[in-house]
């Protein structure tokens, strides 16, 4: 079963991602409203957001059916993460920023008004930036961590909001820790188990430690395309329900060592 999408997918190219997403309705109906000028109903910008949003739940129980060759993303995010410190050398907690592509941004835009077309401030994105956090939550924010091979929780996202650049919406969020942790190492990955979003971290400088103790230091691996061990799973594995973290294949793996 294949996922429709606008366009076909293509390789990335330099500057602002320009991906489709699909677009389909899925499981729910959301709410609409008459646009003056406008035949038919428009969806909030907001609901279009919780729809595509949404979309990651229906991915989860479409994938038992859907083969390797079949599994790929309908999300892109470009992302730059911060690993932050108290002053006692505990974690506690993560802070994101998550660009995404610009034809999903175009349609989370959709009948929001704004005092000057095109220009959109914080206040007239706060209430997509909430949508998108709690959106965010059901998947575990996609962001994964161990201490010490242990692993650990974070809570609800603070400090978040949106902002608008470059045809491109960007989730800039603190994920704090549900209880600050002290560890030699620590293993952070990002990563959707679905793969229904694909994460690709920044070029240049794509992690930081933000207050960490001099003696730590910090290793980024980004993923490979995963092709070769996509295609060593067969379609009975995803029938049998083995793809549950088909997406780990594609994590973003940082590791921090502090001795």
């Amino acid at each position: 079963m294949r996922i429709p999408c606008l366009h076909p997918s293509s390789p990335r190219t330099r500057g602002p991602i320009r991906r489709a997403v699909p677009f389909r309705q899925v499981g729910r109906h959301h709410p609409s409203q008459q646009t003056p000028g406008v035949m038919g109903p428009r969806l909030r910008g907001d609901d279009v957001l919780s729809m595509l949003l949404g979309l990651l739940a229906f991915v989860f129980a479409l994938s038992a059916g859907v083969s390797s060759a079949q599994a790929h993303p309908h999300v892109w995010i470009t992302a730059k993460s911060e690993v932050v410190y108290a002053p006692d050398g505990t974690i506690t907690g993560v802070r994101h920023a998550w660009t995404f592509d610009d034809m999903f941004s175009t349609y989370a835009l959709q009948g929001l008004n704004t005092k000057t077309k095109g220009v959109y401030t914080r206040e007239d994105l706060a209430p997509l930036a909430q949508t998108n956090v709690e959106s965010l939550k059901e998947f575990g924010f996609f962001t994964f961590a161990k201490a010490d091979g242990k692993k650990e929780k974070f809570v609800d996202p603070v400090d978040y909001f949106l902002e608008y650049k470059d045809s491109a919406l960007t989730l800039h969020f603190m994920l704090p820790a549900k209880t600050p942790f002290k560890a030699k190492q620590t293993a952070l990955e990002v990563f959707d188990p679905a793969y229904f979003i694909d994460f690709k971290f920044e070029d240049g400088d794509p992690i930081k430690l933000v207050g960490a103790p001099a003696s730590c230091k910090v290793q980024f691996q980004r993923p490979n395309d995963g092709t070769a061990n996509a295609q060593r799973l067969s379609e009975n594995n995803f029938m049998n329900g083995d793809n549950s973290n088909y997406g780990a294949m594609f994590a973003n793996k940082i590791m921090v060592e502090c001795p």
